[in-house]
């Protein structure tokens, strides 16, 4: 078993909620707290939070790990 770890970003929009949902609903775990901090480049506040998932093959960089 291998564990992959994928930190989702987004504007803190409901398109974060939505993405974390969405790794939620093909098997991605919360991993630790959600972060919140002001993006001073544009002007915006965006979340943040790490998933993680085990999955039955060995690990690959070449993993397209929004697809596991």
């Amino acid at each position: 078993m291998t564990t992959l770890y994928r930190l989702l970003t987004e504007e803190d929009t409901s398109a974060f909620c939505h993405k974390v949902s969405e790794a939620l609903a093909k098997g991605w775990s919360l991993h630790g707290d959600p972060t919140y901090a002001y993006d001073a480049d544009s002007g915006v506040m965006r979340c943040g939070q790490a998933v993680i998932k085990e999955v039955d093959a060995p690990y690959s960089a070449d993993m397209k790990l929004g697809e596991q």
